[in-house]
């Protein structure tokens, strides 16, 4: 019911281009200037206007995105009040999307949980990258995301998303069988200020993470391969080429012989995991399921093993959105 030319435009302010709006709403720029124009006639305001070569949002664009904000949350309001009316279990279809180490270890509890629930549920997972998850919420093309709180999300007090910590997950360091910290119960993470170290390109989130935990350790990290995927950096630590940092519930292929190690010297490296849900949708019986599931797993089943193979229970999470880890 919400005009989807406004969608649009929440996109352009949101990525702040034409060309990065068209990508999220799965248009051309083309398109998605046609949508802007005609809006803007049938308001008989201007929404963009010229900045460089690219454009940049009018007042008036900004007034309308304030109040579209309202009317959005005010929608998801009033579909929550229409579902107390249907009768019946709770159903239909509700839409997940996590990060990996979610999307394997958490987000699958929870379906589980409201599959013998709620029979009649329908539950659909989409695994994908923080920032697109609330690209896909925007759209309304998923309902309940489970993210890493990063600088690259929406911040709590953006008024188009409700955000709630989930969970704390620690992270720890990778070593191979040959490194002279193996054995050891928990390192500091100086301890390894001269090894090399292998992380993910430069510009992703985990790379983020390994520099800022490492320069608040007091070093600088000497990086000396980029592996996107666990499995290959597991490879080059098993066989000595480097050492890493691997969140804790990161599923590392067996067949590659690492060690972890518990960091317990302070800065100790945590990230903050949260659920985001379009702002006044969470009343949703389906919703509101989802999201009670995933503090139930979380809260009651231990989420991963310690690097001693003891289960342990991550603790509930904070609110901040200081640590840059996604995988």
């Amino acid at each position: 019911m919400i005009d989807r030319r406004l969608r649009v435009l929440q996109a352009i302010a949101r990525h702040g281009t034409v060309t990065a709006a068209a990508q999220v709403c799965r248009l051309t720029p083309s398109a998605v200037s046609h949508q802007v124009q005609a809006l803007a006639r049938e308001l008989d305001v201007a929404l963009l206007e010229p900045a460089g070569r690219g454009v940049r949002l009018t007042p008036a664009a900004r007034t309308l995105l304030a109040h579209s904000e309202i009317l959005t949350a005010a929608w998801e309001r009033a579909q929550a009040d229409l579902d107390v009316h249907r009768a019946g279990d709770v159903g239909g279809t509700l839409r997940f999307c996590g990060f990996s180490s979610a999307a394997a270890a958490v987000v699958p509890r929870a379906l589980d949980h409201l599959r013998r629930g709620h029979p009649a549920l329908r539950v659909h997972l989409r695994e994908v990258e923080p920032a697109r998850a609330f690209d896909l919420l925007a759209s309304d093309d998923t309902d309940i995301a489970v993210v890493v709180a990063t600088p690259d999300i929406p911040p709590v007090t953006d008024a188009a998303f409700d955000q709630h910590a989930l969970y704390d997950e620690p992270l720890d360091v990778l070593v191979g069988p040959d490194h002279p910290l193996v054995g050891a119960a928990e390192v500091a993470l100086s301890d390894l200020a001269a090894d090399p170290w292998i992380c993910s390109d430069p510009g992703r989130a985990y790379h983020q993470l390994v520099t800022l935990a490492c320069a608040s350790a007091g070093f600088a990290p000497d990086i000396a391969h980029y592996a996107d995927e666990w499995d290959t950096g597991a490879a080059l630590v098993a066989r000595g080429f480097g050492v890493a940092m691997v969140p804790r519930l990161a599923d590392l292929p067996a067949r590659h012989d690492t060690r972890r190690i518990a960091i317990s010297t302070p800065p100790v490296p945590i990230r903050h995991v949260i659920t985001a849900v379009r702002a006044g949708s969470q009343g949703r019986p389906t919703i509101a399921a989802g999201l009670e599931a995933l503090r139930h797993v979380t809260a009651v089943a231990p989420l991963g093993l310690d690097p001693a193979g003891s289960e342990v229970l991550s603790s509930r999470a904070r609110g901040a959105h200081d640590d840059p880890a996604t995988r």
